[in-house]
């Protein structure tokens, strides 16, 4: 080598990055027939499936575990979808939290796309049935009414652009969950308090917005329920949600920004604070 030759620095190649270990949450209650057709399509590469059971007395538990022996089974300290979501997030151990219906109305395999969503720099990644390569073959008309006009409130309160406010298939970062702020504290009662029944999906889609997180919707299908009825009740959920869209409007909780812990897989970084369905290329900020 000549003695004035400069040594050309090797390229540096970034390190790959390591996919998120991803939570997958089912809150059960009597859903042992229906668990056979969900655990049958959950992704085999997810880091844990929990089933946070709310004292079912059909054999759930012992469907769960016959199914897949590594599950994580979990008892919700009280009652309600709510309560259960907040007892398996908080007993979660994963990067990504996705909340997944027991009844099979919502496709595991679909997972990827929210994981991917989420990847690609989104902090929350919301399901909807109103999109482009969504769907629904068990929402009824009245149903669909009553969502749309819940939307534009919501829209209008909280300066987003949601399609399907009340769809529960959701998944985020762990980090969201500082600002969600849920009760999973075993108060010594057995009731339900307020944000332990179906307004959860309400309560964490308005406080993600009053955090500034960034959000993108994802189309997703929704099936009809496999076996039994459901517990939703159009009128009574639907003034539940109205009652949690006037709370969150004035309370002060979420407002404060995530800490986002060492050692955990984070959302790329994005300007987006909330883009409409994925896919369709549309990037909104939110008010």
């Amino acid at each position: 080598m000549h003695q004035h030759e400069r040594v050309r620095p090797a390229t540096v190649l970034p390190l790959p990055r390591r996919a998120p270990r991803v939570s997958v949450v089912i809150p059960t209650y009597n859903e042992a027939k229906n668990l056979p057709y969900v655990f049958a399509a959950i992704p085999e590469d997810v880091h844990e499936v929990i089933v946070v059971d709310g004292h079912s007395v059909d054999g759930t538990v012992e469907v769960a575990q016959a199914l897949r022996p590594d599950v994580r089974i979990v008892l919700q300290n009280r009652r309600g979808k709510g309560n259960a979501m907040a007892c398996g997030f908080a007993a979660a151990t994963g990067d990504v939290l996705v909340m997944l219906d027991a009844d099979g109305s919502a496709d595991p395999q679909e997972i990827p796309r929210f994981v991917d969503a989420l990847t690609a720099g989104a902090d929350f990644a919301k399901g909807t049935r109103f999109a482009n390569g969504g769907g629904s073959a068990d929402i009824t008309r009245v149903r669909a009414w009553g969502n749309g006009w819940l939307n534009r409130i919501a829209n209008l309160l909280f300066g987003t652009r949601y399609t399907d406010l009340c769809y529960g298939y959701n998944a985020f970062w762990t980090h969201c969950l500082d600002v969600l702020e849920l009760d999973a504290s075993d108060r010594g009662r057995t009731d339900r308090l307020w944000g332990d029944g179906f307004e959860i999906e309400t309560i964490i889609n308005t406080r993600v917005a009053k955090a500034r997180l960034r959000i993108v919707e994802v189309p997703s299908f929704e099936a009809e329920r496999q076996f039994g009825q459901s517990n939703l009740n159009t009128w009574r959920d639907g003034i539940r949600v109205l009652r949690a869209l006037a709370v969150e409007r004035v309370n002060r909780v979420g407002r404060r920004r995530p800490v986002r812990r060492p050692g955990v897989v984070q959302p790329a970084p994005s300007a987006v604070a909330f883009a409409g369905a994925a896919g369709d290329g549309e990037q909104i900020r939110s008010a």
